[in-house]
């Protein structure tokens, strides 16, 4: 997926501004619908073309962090609409029932953080986004959150590809890198505060941990 999402950066290069500018747009609302889509590659790519002068920041910013709220939008859209059965029944690769059974019971309580903290959890972007949906959510806030959520995800990113120069090949070899390195970190933070989570609600349900300050 990734080389194929090179090859047509390269394709794409020679085009005029405005039609890059949609292609940034359109590719960010569909990573969020379909996740194998390396969607931050693009982002950077988009960050590569402001780093040559080519692009607007402002406009590659504004295009990109469009897309992120749109797609994600989408998706919680559908899951207010098809609702929880179709999803859990079906059992999609990318939309795993497992996934959204342990993302409901994080909703419960911590729906409204978890939304905001959507951008920088890889690889349950659209889970988040569908069970947002399926919880039925305030719209207007989960909105909100979204867009705070991709604003700082995107400045970060496109900043980062900015100050990296602007040869692409090195660009896109150390954000690769960087990406890598940042879901496995995200990873294992999650996997730790899980962990903590879950010994804390035993210790307090055996009596050795006060709920009471």
């Amino acid at each position: 997926m990734e080389q194929l999402v090179n090859n047509i950066i390269e394709y794409l290069l020679p085009e005029s501004d405005l039609f890059l500018y949609i292609f940034l747009f359109i590719s960010s609302i569909i990573e969020n619908l379909f996740p194998p889509i390396p969607g931050d590659t693009i982002t950077v790519f988009g960050a590569f073309l402001v780093g040559t002068g080519r692009l607007s920041f402002s406009l590659v910013y504004l295009a990109t962090t469009a897309g992120s709220v749109i797609g994600f939008m989408l998706l919680v859209l559908t899951g207010r609409f098809v609702e929880r059965e179709f999803f859990m029944r079906k059992n999609y690769r990318f939309f795993p029932a497992q996934s959204i059974a342990s993302a409901e019971r994080w909703f419960a309580r911590y729906g409204y953080i978890v939304v905001l903290i959507n951008r920088f959890m890889p690889g349950i972007r659209s889970v988040i986004s569908l069970v947002s949906g399926i919880t039925r959510l305030n719209l207007l806030y989960v909105f909100l959150l979204t867009l705070v959520s991709a604003s700082i995800w995107n400045l970060i990113w496109i900043q980062a590809g900015f100050l990296l120069g602007n040869n692409w090949p090195v660009v896109k070899q150390n954000i690769g890198v960087i990406l890598q390195r940042y879901n496995v970190a995200a990873g294992i933070l999650m996997a730790v505060l899980i962990a903590g989570f879950a010994a804390y609600k035993l210790l307090k349900k055996r009596g050795m941990v006060s709920g009471k300050r």
